[in-house]
């Protein structure tokens, strides 16, 4: 049986617990031996998915609680982040490479999750992002 670590915490709507977290996943990380690469695309992901949680699900509300589990093993890494918040449908969210969308800030840090993790998904409501990498992932494939 492959060594895992889990963890379930929850933090008030601050962006400040969030980038602690994201500390303590990428030494997760690291301690796993996951390529740096790997890394890059686990914070990167985490912290698009962490910060729409905090600002355009709980409204920055710090009364409002982002929980976040975590497993990690030798294999594949997975984080759940779930919000209190109304909740949204990501499919409305317009595709930011679409000329007519290209200068709006929204929506690029969806693109980045689905482009950098082998599985990104939302549930109850778009309340809760499911995300996974696989060690070694070849994400994000770029063309030449």
């Amino acid at each position: 049986m492959t060594e895992h670590v889990e963890f379930k915490v929850s933090i008030p709507s601050s962006l400040h617990e969030g980038l602690a977290l994201q500390d303590r996943i990428v030494q997760l990380m690291e301690r796993f031996a996951y390529s740096p690469r790997d890394v890059f695309a686990v914070r990167l992901s985490f912290e698009e998915g962490l910060a729409n949680a905090i600002k355009h699900g709980n409204q920055l509300d710090e009364s409002k609680l982002v929980m976040i589990s975590c497993r990690i093993d030798d294999n594949r890494m997975r984080v759940e982040i779930q919000d209190q918040g109304a909740g949204f449908e990501p499919q409305a969210v317009p595709d930011p490479t679409q000329d007519e969308f290209i200068e709006r800030s929204t929506g690029r840090g969806l693109l980045l999750m689905r482009v950098y993790m082998d599985h990104s998904e939302y549930a109850d409501g778009g309340r809760c992002l499911i995300m996974e990498r696989q060690r070694n992932s070849p994400l994000p494939i770029t063309e030449n």
